[in-house]
């Protein structure tokens, strides 16, 4: 069972709607979702992790319920995760297993390495670690064309086109994104998009405009301008990443080198998901997780 229209009022004005499953008390999984999604991203994953857990799955900041403030800086990464280390503390709790997808979890990556003591361990579904993301953006000609929709969403009339015919390019995305059938795409689910779509577009978009990481263009260096130092993003907590292979977007190559920032570290291939893997072998999803953050 999924509990819905549970609010947290955070700092500077921020409230996070959040979804949960399991018993307050119980130790704490947060499930954090990307773009263009929201809180359901994760419900066919939730219920087996609330067997055990206290699995809570909030809207991000610019996402459905949740408060969407529309300046692009209120997007960088230091405000999301500080909503997640905020959301931690107004549960109840001092710490966290964390779990995320696409831009949830570079919000989570961002989480451990900056805020260690804060996350138990660490699950990241299909979402590419700084590092990595910056050289293979930079530096390889494949990533940058997959990547090239990011281009397009930091545009200015994205939230005009994506829109147009009932959303039907969002409808789109999650369909190009996952090459072959998609029984999970379902008319219900569907319809939920479109309500969630409908409370705004902005917030979301403005992940892709607030981050220095994207593909260079003729008019803008992007990643080419960004030069990180690998040892100020080490992950120190052990961390699990269950990888689509294929995913049309975030391609193999981003797992190249991983275990040099990522020390303690598993990586789990599945060869025949996408990017949507939790929607499409959810139960498998759980069950991996599941087992990683119990110690299995």
């Amino acid at each position: 069972m999924i509990q819905t229209g549970q609010y947290a009022q955070l700092g500077g004005g921020i409230r996070l709607h959040y979804a949960a499953s399991g018993e307050r008390g119980r130790p704490l999984v947060l499930c954090v979702h990307g773009f263009p999604e929201y809180w359901g991203a994760w419900e066919d994953v939730m219920p087996a992790l609330g067997r055990w857990a206290y699995a809570v799955a909030p809207d991000l900041r610019g996402f459905n319920l949740s408060s969407q403030p529309k300046e692009v800086q209120a997007y960088r990464a230091r405000e999301i995760v500080g909503d997640l280390v905020q959301l931690v503390g107004a549960l109840g709790y001092d710490s966290a297993f964390v779990l995320g997808h696409d831009w949830g979890g570079a919000a989570a990556w961002q989480m451990a390495i900056a805020h260690p003591h804060l996350v138990r361990k660490l699950a990241i579904l299909n979402s590419p670690h700084p590092v990595p993301f910056a050289r293979e953006l930079a530096n390889n000609p494949e990533q940058q064309k997959a990547s090239a929709y990011m281009n397009w969403l930091r545009g200015p009339e994205a939230e005009r086109k994506l829109a147009e015919n009932d959303f039907a390019r969002l409808i789109g995305f999650l369909s190009d994104l996952a090459p072959g059938t998609r029984p999970w795409l379902t008319e219900v689910r569907l319809a939920k998009y479109r309500e969630v779509w409908s409370r705004g577009l902005t917030g979301g978009l403005n992940y892709y405009r607030a981050t220095p990481l994207y593909p260079p263009s003729a008019e803008e260096p992007g990643a080419k301008a960004v030069t990180l130092d690998p040892a100020q993003f080490v992950v120190r907590v052990p961390t699990l990443v269950i990888w689509g292979m294929r995913d049309r977007a975030l391609l193999p190559c981003l797992l190249d080198g991983l275990d040099e920032v990522v020390p303690d570290l598993r990586i789990e291939r599945l060869e025949q998901a996408t990017h949507w893997l939790a929607h499409e072998v959810p139960e498998l999803i759980a069950e991996e997780v599941t087992k990683f953050f119990r110690g299995g």
